[in-house]
């Protein structure tokens, strides 16, 4: 496992033995900082469930401002610690070594807004999704974010429980799929619409690095139910106009 580019390129990073960790792979982490390079310069990061710290290690690497780890289990903190040491990273980082839950409460208080979140569970545990990802869906989580915000999720591609398309603000735009590993990309955007539904907004999904394709939005119809809803006087003008086309085709 290395870094990819930036600063500290081709330096190599530790991971802990044994199957509790599960780093995510080179191949995938350049994919995704091959998205999201325009973004990182200057940006406030947070690597939640970071593991060895590679994904925010390879933000430091690229220019951002500032990365927040979370991380609770003592062997993989070890690994993230040595891994910031061995780099002689000393600064532009913070580590909450009780885990994503607290390190989310800190940030409440903090002035400075998220711009990218990186959120990288173990695959199987659903309520960790769940339970962060409806953090950012409330008040509190809202504050975090920055206006154009995004929340990238890794998870299994053959989870068996699915993301929700949308999430408070946090709006699903793009799935890149590689392999057993997927990313989901959300975006902050404006409190939904009561007659917008999740189908009607657009999603890119990616099968590989090379490889997307778009879903359109579905035009919204008037249902039967709607139309029954309109006044007379709504009505009233077309009425008279075919009324008026009907008299007029007589000789």
């Amino acid at each position: 496992m290395r870094v990819i580019a930036g600063t500290y390129r081709s330096r190599l990073l530790s991971a802990p033995s044994g199957t509790e960790t599960r780093p995510t792979s080179d191949r995938l982490r350049e994919t995704l900082f091959n998205i999201i390079g325009p973004r990182l310069r200057g940006c406030q990061f947070a690597d939640l469930y970071a593991g060895t710290g590679a994904v925010g290690i390879e933000a430091i690497s690229r220019g951002a401002e500032h990365v927040f780890f979370a991380e609770n289990s003592p062997a993989t903190l070890k690994v993230l610690r040595a891994n910031l040491s061995k780099l002689g990273i000393h600064g532009g980082y913070a580590i909450e070594d009780r885990g994503t839950a607290r390190l989310l409460e800190r940030l409440t208080k903090s002035v400075e807004p998220l711009d990218l979140v990186y959120l990288d569970p173990p695959y199987e545990a659903e309520k960790e999704y769940t339970s962060t990802l409806a953090f950012f869906a409330s008040a509190a989580g809202r504050k975090l974010l920055a206006p154009d915000a995004q929340v990238i999720v890794e998870h299994a591609t053959r989870a068996k429980f699915a993301l929700p398309q949308q999430q408070g603000t946090l709006t699903l735009n793009r799935t890149l799929r590689q392999g057993d590993s997927t990313l989901s990309f959300y975006q902050v955007s404006a409190e939904p619409k009561i007659s917008e539904t999740a189908s009607q907004r657009p999603m890119a999904v990616c099968r590989d690095a090379t490889e997307a394709a778009t879903v359109m939005p579905s035009r919204t119809r008037i249902t039967p139910r709607d139309q029954s809803a309109l006044t007379s006087n709504q009505r009233a003008p077309s009425i008279l106009m075919a009324a008026k086309a009907s008299t007029a085709d007589k000789p």
